[in-house]
């Protein structure tokens, strides 16, 4: 089974918390130290502790740098990345991710990526939190990271000496290059919760859903900040991957009571050729009275925008109802054969230690029984046992 994490960000995320989240879900100080020391860098010292915050224990992991650092633009931290002993893998993903971050920054302020300054993310502390993600995921064996919607924040915060909205412009930037999907504001959330380094650590590495796992342990990564009244936290989710029950598929239904029925068969073929799986309709007693029915429609995620907007123009409805929903398959093939009454086509349904089941398809049916004069359900039941004989 396939080893997961997932990053619940209801609070943001920086480089720091996810450090602190991965201490504090097992991963090993000294261990995290030692994959670090094979960096070019000095001057900085990796420590973690215990903190509360609103109640709840949590892992704050600090990097302590020595004196300030220069500017750095992508090339410089690349070179740093390549002389490292670090596995390549990490190398490949660390640099991913610091170019990530350049391009960000050199398109908010209008600069070639060459000439990009990354002033804080490019200093000591940046490079130890994004390499030290890297090989922490390693040495907690996750194969595959998934992340929550993202917590922004709000307010302002100061970069380079600089009032900057929140989100910061680089993060900002970074969300929406990934589609990475995000969380209302809350009341009174007037601080960054979201910076740049951890927005680049989850756009670059992690899938933006959450997993079915097994959750084996949790972990608490703590921000800088003591929020009153609010756990200012970053959990870890770690675990094996689940086996889901079925692809997950969308219905989409409505009330309808004023419609021509023609116009409903109309409708229902549409929405067939817009990529519904199955289209149903159930009658219903609606408001005085009144025979109706709920039009529903099983569809693929992805084609939620075409079948709304098809049921919103084509019907009377003002609204449609969305949920999601898991769909279970049977293993299916179809048959094209030679029957006794010419050429024939069967669907057939396999289930795991029993025999395959056969069953004709109407139209073929339908112009067997035309040619031959035979009634429609005598061609059905020929058509099904030479099937069926030729299966089993």
């Amino acid at each position: 089974m396939a080893r997961v994490g997932y990053l619940d960000c209801f609070s943001g995320a920086s480089g720091d918390m996810i450090l602190g989240a991965m201490v504090d879900a097992g991963l090993s100080l000294a261990s995290l130290r030692a994959e670090l020391a094979k960096l070019p860098l000095t001057g900085y010292r990796l420590s973690a502790r215990k903190v509360q915050r609103a109640g709840l224990a949590a892992t704050q992991v600090r990097v302590a740098v020595a004196k300030k650092q220069p500017p750095r633009r992508l090339a410089d931290i690349l070179s740093v990345i390549d002389g490292s002993s670090l596995p390549p893998t990490d190398r490949e993903k660390g640099a991913a991710i610091f170019r990530r971050l350049a391009e960000a920054e050199a398109k908010v302020h209008g600069l070639p990526l060459a000439e990009a300054h990354l002033h804080e993310v490019g200093a000591v502390d940046a490079i130890v939190d994004v390499m030290g993600a890297v090989a922490g995921l390693r040495l907690l064996r996750v194969e595959e990271l998934f992340a929550s919607a993202l917590a922004l924040g709000g307010g302002r915060t100061q970069s380079a000496g600089d009032a900057l909205p929140v989100p910061a412009p680089a993060t900002l930037e970074l969300v929406a290059s990934a589609g990475a999907p995000t969380v209302a504001q809350q009341a009174g959330e007037n601080q960054e919760l979201l910076t740049p380094t951890g927005a680049a650590i989850i756009t670059t590495l992690a899938r933006f859903q959450r997993p079915a796992m097994k959750v084996e342990c949790v972990g608490y990564g703590a921000g800088s900040r003591d929020i009153a009244g609010w756990p200012n936290v970053l959990r870890l989710w770690l675990g094996t991957a689940v086996e889901e029950a079925g692809p997950l598929m969308l219905l989409a239904e409505t009330n309808i009571d004023d419609m021509s029925p023609e116009i409903l068969g109309y409708v229902q073929e549409r929405l067939f050729a817009s990529g519904a799986a199955d289209v149903w309709l159930t009658p219903i007693q609606m408001k005085k009275g009144r025979p109706g029915v709920i039009l529903s429609v099983l569809c693929p995620v992805e084609a939620e925008g075409a079948i709304v907007s098809l049921l919103l123009r084509e019907t009377s409805t003002l609204g449609v109802r969305l949920r999601e929903v898991r769909r279970q398959e049977a293993e299916r093939e179809v048959l094209e054969f030679e029957s006794s009454l010419g050429p024939a086509v069967v669907k057939v349904k396999r289930l795991p230690g029993e025999p395959p089941q056969a069953a004709p398809e109407y139209e073929v049916c339908r112009r067997l029984a035309e040619a031959s004069g035979r009634p429609l359900a005598e061609v059905y039941r020929i058509v099904q046992a030479e099937a069926q004989a030729l299966l089993d």
